[in-house]
């Protein structure tokens, strides 16, 4: 018959009471058949993929991990810096002056701000009326033209009773009339049609009547060939053009016809026969080859250039020829020499200070005909120097010099 022992022994090798000892078998069991299962899904072709899905979840809880400590270091963070700025100031710190912080107070509505800005930007309207300048040391018909946007013409178109077509007539504190826009100025005389003023400038008649600067009122002009125009006016006429008046010698002064000269002065000369014949090309005039004032400018009726030198500094025969002018010139060219040189050129030597010719005199290329000097409308000694040919006209002496 089995003991008590025996009986007991064969229930699982637990004793009554012994919960203890069963645990630790269980548990000593388990990892028995952990490993069996691992091995059962190895031979399976399994275990690969349980390593790595074991190395994600392992990664997964890692970052977790690292978001909740950085959380917890951003929130002590922000509790301390706000425990700061609500804590009431140390005892030894110094009081802050009102007076020193500047305050601004702002108010913005929902949407985009916009600052206050207390200066406005106004549109520059274009200049209507006629304006007033005067001359100033150094001015120049091209300078002013620049300065106010205008065309040289402009300049002198707008005072033809002050500058008369000659830049050399500028002079320091001389008051222009500056336009506002290109074209000329013209004074109504009472007594011409407003049709035959139009056409003279190159316009049609609404161009005048229509500019807003001359405050005409088109529904009170009237009849175009006797228009409502007080005498006297100043009217602008916007793009209108005109031919210059020539001051300087016409073309075609030679020594078989020297009288179309006369009305340029008392310099004037008769009729020449026989005299030196030139070679057809030119030498400088001057010691110095470059400018000190006025460029060859058609649009500024200058038709010549104006050479730089010094007081009484020799002024050569650019070529041969035969004098047919030596005197002073009425219209602002001062003391004025005139050279045919026989074969339909000629040349002209303006604001001289002396003469060393006389009417009828032959002179060969590089003689000395005068003296450099700043007589007539000039603003400094220089040498007013033109070539004219019975072909061409005036040309631009540039292209005919030797080069500088």
């Amino acid at each position: 018959m089995p003991t008590m022992n025996e009986n007991l022994e064969g229930m699982d090798g637990r004793l009554p009471g012994d919960e203890a000892g069963g645990l630790e078998a269980e548990v000593s069991r388990s990892p028995n058949r952990l490993t069996q299962w691992l091995e059962t899904l190895t031979r399976l072709g399994l275990g690969e993929m349980l390593t790595r899905l074991g190395a994600s979840i392992g990664t997964l809880i890692l970052v977790v991990a690292v978001v909740l400590l950085l959380q917890s270091f951003y929130d002590d963070a922000v509790l301390g810096r706000a425990a700061e700025e609500t804590a009431e100031p140390a005892a030894f710190a110094p009081p802050i002056s009102l007076e020193a912080v500047p305050v601004m107070l702002s108010v913005e509505p929902e949407g985009i701000s916009r600052s206050a800005n207390l200066h406005t930007n106004i549109p520059t309207r274009p200049r209507l009326e006629v304006i007033t300048y005067t001359v100033q040391p150094g001015d120049t018909v091209f300078g002013i033209a620049e300065r106010f946007n205008l065309n040289p013409k402009t300049i002198l178109w707008g005072n033809p009773y002050t500058l008369r077509d000659d830049p050399h007539r500028l002079t320091v504190g001389m008051e222009l009339n500056i336009l506002p826009v290109d074209g000329v100025y013209y004074e109504w005389q009472g007594t011409e049609s407003l049709n035959t003023v139009a056409a003279f400038f190159n316009v049609d008649p609404e161009v005048i009547i229509n500019f807003p600067g001359n405050h005409l009122d088109p529904d009170t002009i009237g009849d175009y060939n006797n228009p409502n125009i007080e005498p006297g006016t100043w009217l602008v006429v916007p793009g209108g053009s005109r031919l210059f008046t020539s001051w300087s010698a016409p073309v075609g002064v030679t020594r078989s016809n020297p009288a179309v000269a006369r009305v340029m002065g008392a310099g004037a000369c008769g009729p020449v026969t026989g005299g030196a014949v030139g070679y057809g090309s030119f030498i400088w005039p001057t010691r110095a080859h470059y400018l000190s004032g006025y460029d060859y400018s058609p649009d500024t009726n200058h038709y010549g250039i104006d050479i730089h030198g010094t007081l009484n500094e020799a002024v050569y025969a650019a070529d041969a020829g035969v004098i047919v002018y030596a005197g002073w010139n009425d219209y602002g060219y001062g003391n004025l020499i005139l050279i045919d040189h026989g074969n339909g050129w000629q040349t002209l030597y303006a604001h001289l200070n002396g003469i060393n010719v006389v009417c009828g005199q032959s002179v060969g290329r590089g003689d000395v005909i005068g003296s450099l000097g700043s007589t007539g409308n000039s603003s400094g000694p220089h040498l007013h120097f033109e070539i004219m040919s019975s072909q061409y006209g005036k040309v631009n002496p540039w292209n005919f010099l030797p080069p500088p």
